[in-house]
Formats: C-alpha cells, structure tokens, sequence
C-alpha cells in the first residue's frame, strides 16, 4: 500500500529581532481565514480568564511552591569580585555542618554545565553549591563555603570605555569586541550630500534587569533514570533539550513541567545553573532537590538588557524627506550574550533609501546578556526616535508629520511587502485620543518650576510568529474538550486565548473548553514563549486541530442522524442541521462510547511577507525645573496588531508593557562598583521599578481588524511592541517642557539638571 509522503520545506522565522531559516512540516490542510469580515462570537470577546480563580485564591501553583516528599534544599555560592582565579575553598566544613547532606565545587559538574570553573570572569558567577534539608542550613553553609574563597585578583573591566582602552584587560581570550556588523542600503555618502539639515547625537541607554516576581528556580526528581523538571521557564522544551545534553540524556528521559509562572520577560528562555544544580543533587543524594534564586542572585546572575552607546547621524530635505541614516553602536553584552543590538529598527521604521548602521558588540567582566521585552528595539527606539524628534524640532516640524513624510510602505529592509501596517492610523488614532497640538505651533511652558511637555514616539517589531508548533483538541465521553499544546502561559492569558480559538472554530460553547499546556512528556511540541510569539504561532495549530475534530465530529453526527454532511454545522456545543434538528456534542460522544475524537493541527510556514506590529504612543510629562524629577501624566497608545483574540488580556499587555518602559525611561539602572565589579543595587530597593505611585494615566488600544495574510487566524504578537516607544516618548516631552534634549537613560534628577545646566 502506497502512503503519500510528508512534505517539508523551509521557511524563514523572526525570532527577538534575529532571522532563521527553520523546515517546516506542510499541515495537511488549512482551514480559509478568519478575516475581518468571518462572524464570530468567542473570539473577540473578553471571557473571564480561565486561571483567575487560581491566582485570586492563591492556589495557582508556581515553582517555588512545588513540594516533593523528602525534598533537599539547594543554594549556590557565587564569585564575590569580577576577575582572577580561585586559589582556595574550603568546602569541608560547610560538609559536616548538621542537616548538610552534599556539596559541590570545582571539578563536581559535567562540562556541558557550565558549572564552577577555576576561572572568575564575573561577579556573581556560581563557583560552589550546597545541598542540606532545609533552606536555612544550606544557606548558612553556604556563607561558611563564601567566608573561605581565596581569589587571586586580576584586572577588569565593566564598562565599554575599560573594555575598549588601550591598556584594556583581557574580558575573553577571543578578545573584548567583535568586528563590527555593518549593514547598509543605498549610498549613505550621497544620501549626506544632497542633505540640506543634518543632525548628530550620542545616546546612550543603560543595563536594565528583567527583575521578575518570581525568581529563576527548579525542582528536580528522578526516578530510576528518568529526570523530572519542574522549572519556571519561557521553554519547557527548549530546557528538556538543555538538560538532556548536558546531562548525556535522550530526550526522552527528561520531562520538564511548567505550570504557573511569574514573570520572564526573555530571560527565561532555557536551563541555568540553578537547573543544573538541582539535577545533579537530586541523582547524587537520591532526593527531589529545590533551588530557587534569592533576590540577590536573581538581580546579579539571570540576565540583563545590554547598555548600547548610539551615535545617530539623520540628513533630511526641507521638507522633511529623509535622506541617510547612519547609527555607530557599541554594546557591553556582559561576558556572554547573543549578538544582536539596535541597528535592525533603523532599516526597518522608516522610508529611506540611504541606510547604514554598524554595531560593535564588546565583552566585559559582567554576568551575560539575556534577551529582554523587545531586545534590541527597545534601545535603538530611543536612538532613533531621539533623533527624529531633534531633526523635527531643527525644521520646525510637527514630529507626527515628519514621520508620516517618511512612512515605510514596505519592508525595505528585506525588500518585501508588508503583511498589513496601519501606521498611519495608529498616528491618526493616537492624536485624536491624546488631543495633540504640534510643539511647533503651542505656546511655551508658563515661567514656573513645573514644565508641562509633550513628545510622540512610534514602533515596529516583527511578530509572525512561526512553526514548527503542534496541538491536539481531545472531544471527551461527555463533550468537553481538552486542547493540548506543549506552550507556556507566562501570566499573559494563553490559555484563556488557545480555549477561545479552539471553541471558536469547535462551535462549542467557551466553559466546556480547557487549554492544557506546560509538561513536554504529555504534550505535543511547541517552541519558546519569546519574540511576541504564542500566539501566532500556536493559535493557528490550535485552531487547525480544532477543525480537524469538528470534521470528525460532523461524520459521525451524519451517520448518527442520517442526514447529509453539507447540511450540518457546529454551534454551542451542539450540532445543528439546517431543518431544526439538534444533537449535543455529549449525546453524540456518548452513543460513540469508547470512541474518541481527537483533531490535529500543525503550525505552517510563514508567508513570504513582513510580519509586524506597529503602533505610536505619546506622552505628557511634568518636569520639575529644580530638582530634576519628572512625572508622567498620562500616555496614550495605540497600537495595530491584527486580530484582539482577547482584548482585555490585550490591552494588559499594553498596560504592562508602558509601565515597563516608564521604568525604563525614568529610574531602572543597574550600577556597578568599577573597583570590585560588584553589582551595587541587586535587590527590588535599590533597584527601582514603578510602583503604583508611578503609574500615570494610561489609554491603551488596538486598531480593528484582523491580518489574514499573517496566519489563518488573522493575529500578531503583542506583548512586546509597548515597550518600544514608550521611553522616547517620554524623553521628547522632557525635551518638549525643558527646551533642552536629555540624550542618556534613565532621565534621572541628576541627568536632567545636568542637560539644563550645559
């Protein structure tokens, strides 16, 4: 017997700003779009979401609260300075400490761990463990393992200007930078030339923690040879894969589950140490073992957003036109990181036919990089935006018209077109809301200490999502359903938002739908929850595997009522013909007896189009001429992701991601003793994120709509196209009530009094 074989091809996927090229699985069909024309009635709508009652009672269970039956306590002992080379540890006497029951050191972990090495590179870095029965004993063993570390001292650098000196230690034997990755269009020379306004500017942004609620942490057990992971992660498999190499495992005999998580934000996209040192107490001591970042660690060892140095040069005609763009960057990626920066939103916000931008990615004795809410955008955003709103004030120009002067109409970065972008109404939308008047044409501040400003800022950011991502829709004896999908649920709704697709496209009514989601041994793959991704990418496959299932579902309900196919359809869990007639998913599951319906569904690849979503924000401040403190009054966004599958789970992901970015605009700095290398703020006092006190006026919005070029669904990504614009707003309105421009985040009292006085 013949069987047809499966197609695959490549596609290309936009993965936090970088683009891959991955094979994909063809589904074996694909259901017509959801335009914005389709009648529906679950998606669209605001249904209470599924995990309230969990989270409002307290009995949503994070990693932190996993208890196992005689589980251990693991703490990890870091580096105390930021180079030079452990000479001494004693880990003895942590050892016959009561209640201690393993330790670890130098030499104690697979390579594949990279787990504590002779060599400090970094403050913060882990260099010992301990495991006892209770989290008390472990720590205080661990002060007496840190009271004994003997570190010969080297030179260091934590700053790009140490790092770049002539006389600069060594970071990395590679050396401290890289060549640089220049990129360009067109003929920037000729685009300078024919110039007839020119501005340059310096802007630096600084390092940003991801500072999570919940901390890095994971549980493990094992059994026989066969590893459990409870983990709080962005990426159940995506930590499978990173334990089981590590650990010389198949895959197979590592299971990782993710239920309810804290926050993430990009940092929690794989295994870590605390990962690693779990595992390997579990399988020594024969026990669950649990280690969880304190607030120290997690503020010093987890990730960061990478400081950039950003110097912008932006040639325009009279009228606006832009002519060259130009960006020079250099950013401290920490020891490690992957290498992607903010050049890529220069080629890609605005229409210029001169574009070239070169960034230097450069190496220093600090804990490593981790992608963070749209890395890379949301430094070049301050940049580049900062610059049109200087290049508008040198034409007097009302900076909302220059940059609809320079509207992109398609991505020429990659020379393709657009999928769908609503910029321009966004802009539209967004004045009208805010009440704006160009700063050109309002009357200056009052003479007051208090300034009154206002500023505009806009974004792009790829949000296709993309395969490969599978989902199962299981119809039980009693017509409930189950949706399965092995994603994660980093606290934005999905699974609210995989039941509302799934009932949706089912016919069945929402409380009889249940997402399933967070355990790779029972689950079909999906990839990590990062780069604006679930949606998109899982939706589709979700809704695919729910009209598979509404097939099978109407066969049998042909049969069973005797009537003909085409007369039939799918609606509040019932199928319905179009005489009258009437038959409950349960009734018909229950004459099916043992029989079960279970549908299929496959994320496909990605049109051969630009994915994105866009969006502008503005901002009023008030700025205290005298102290330097600013306020934000209130912000108003509006943003075009195609299709709001909920849009009160939506328009929190606005909310979130403006008060993320007011943290960022204002106060969020990580500071560092040059001497020591020592991170000075690590903790939710002194590293200052908004509280409610901070929190201004907010609209939020989406444009309506779907996108059915995108996906079969008609949705793009949201969750992290707020943060883009929101500090280069807010910085114009301080440039707007002061009359002088703050180029350097965050807008600090000190920083913006030393722009007035220079």
């Amino acid at each position: 017997m013949s069987r047809e074989r499966t197609r695959f091809v490549q596609t290309t996927v936009e993965v936090e700003g970088r683009t891959e090229t991955r094979v994909v699985e063809v589904p074996a069909f694909e259901p017509a779009p959801w335009t914005a024309d389709t009648p529906l009635s679950i998606v669209g709508t605001s249904p209470l979401r599924v995990d309230a009652f969990e989270k409002v009672t307290g009995r949503a269970r994070y990693t932190a609260d996993i208890v196992r039956p005689g589980m251990l306590y693991a703490v990890i002992v870091r580096a105390p300075r930021a180079k030079g080379t452990l000479t001494a540890i004693d880990l003895e006497t942590a050892r016959s400490l009561p209640g201690v029951r393993a330790v670890m050191g130098i030499g104690d972990a697979p390579a594949g761990t990279r787990l504590f090495k002779r060599e400090v590179s970094y403050a913060g870095q882990p260099l010992a463990a301990v495991c006892a029965e209770s989290l008390d004993t472990a720590e205080r063993a661990a002060r007496v393992i840190a009271a004994s570390l003997v570190i010969e001292a080297a030179p260091h650098a934590v700053t790009v200007d140490d790092a770049i000196a002539p006389d600069a230690p060594q970071v990395r034997k590679a050396g401290n930078t890289t060549e640089p990755d220049i990129v360009q269009r067109g003929d920037v020379a000729r685009g300078l030339a024919e110039a007839e306004v020119t501005i340059t500017r310096e802007y630096r942004t600084q390092v940003a923690l991801h500072s999570a609620l919940e901390t890095h942490g994971a549980v493990c057990e094992w059994n026989d040879d066969q590893l459990t992971v409870w983990e709080s992660t962005q990426g159940i498999f995506r930590v499978r894969s990173d334990v089981a190499k590590a650990l010389g495992l198949p895959q197979a005999k590592v299971r990782v589950i993710k239920d309810y998580m804290g926050g993430g934000f990009g940092a929690k996209n794989g295994a870590g140490a605390h990962t690693y040192t779990a595992a390997l107490f579990a399988r020594t001591l024969g026990a669950p073992v649990r280690c969880v970042n304190d607030r120290r660690a997690e503020q010093t060892d987890s990730g960061n957003r990478p400081a950039t140095v950003q110097k912008v040069t932006i040639a325009a005609r009279k009228d606006g036109t832009l002519t060259a763009l130009v960006l020079d960057a250099r950013i401290p990626l920490g020891i490690s990181g992957w290498e992607g920066g903010p050049a890529q939103i220069f080629h890609e916000m605005y229409a210029c036919p001169n574009v070239r931008t070169s960034e230097t990615c450069v190496y220093i004795n600090a804990s490593g990089m981790q992608a963070f809410r749209g890395p890379g955008y949301v430094e070049g955003a301050f940049a580049l935006e900062g610059a049109m709103n200087a290049l508008a004030r040198a034409l007097q120009m009302d900076p909302v018209v220059l940059r609809l002067k320079n509207l992109a109409t398609r991505d020429e970065r990659a020379d393709r077109e657009f999928s769908g972008n609503r910029l321009d109404e966004c802009y539209a939308e967004g004045m009208r809301r805010f009440s704006w008047h160009s700063p050109v044409s309002r009357l200056p501040s009052p003479v007051s200490r208090l300034k009154r400003g206002y500023g505009v800022a806009a974004q792009t950011w790829p949000t296709g999502g993309g395969p490969p991502s599978y989902a199962h829709v299981r119809i039980n004896s009693d017509g409930s359903v189950d949706v399965l999908a092995g994603t994660q649920d980093l606290g934005t709704g999905s699974r609210t938002i995989l039941a509302q697709i799934a009932a949706e496209a089912l016919g069945a009514r929402f409380d009889t739908v249940r997402a399933v989601i967070g355990d790779t041994e029972r689950l079909p793959y999906t990839g990590n929850s990062w780069g604006s991704m679930t949606t998109p990418s899982v939706g589709p496959a979700v809704r695919m595997a729910a009209e598979d299932a509404k097939m099978q579902l109407l066969e049998a309900a042909a049969q069973m009522m005797g009537l003909p196919l085409v007369v039939l359809s799918t609606r509040d869990s019932h199928i319905v013909s179009t005489d009258g007639a009437s038959l409950s998913f349960g009734d018909l599951c229950r004459q099916l007896g043992n029989i079960q319906i279970v549908g299929r569904g496959s994320r496909g690849p990605n049109p051969e189009l630009a994915v994105v979503t866009v969006g502008a924000q503005f901002a009023e401040v008030e700025v205290d001429a005298e102290t330097g403190v600013v306020r934000v009054v209130r912000v108003v966004a509006v943003h075009d992701a195609g299709r709001i599958i909920n849009p009160a789970l939506a328009e929190s992901q606005l909310h979130g991601g403006i008060i993320q970015g007011i943290g960022y605009a204002l106060f969020e700095e990580r500071h560092i003793d040059r001497a020591r290398g020592v991170t000075l703020n690590a903790n939710l006092h002194d590293y200052m994120i908004p509280t409610m006190a901070d929190i201004p006026a907010i609209d939020a919005s989406f444009l309506d709509g779907a996108d059915p070029a995108a996906n079969h669904v008609g949705a793009r990504g949201i969750a992290e196209p707020p943060i883009i614009p929101t500090a280069p707003a807010i910085a114009a309105a301080v440039a707007d009530a002061l009359g002088v421009e703050v180029c350097a985040l965050p807008l600090t009292p000190w920083r913006v009094l030393g722009a007035l006085a220079e």
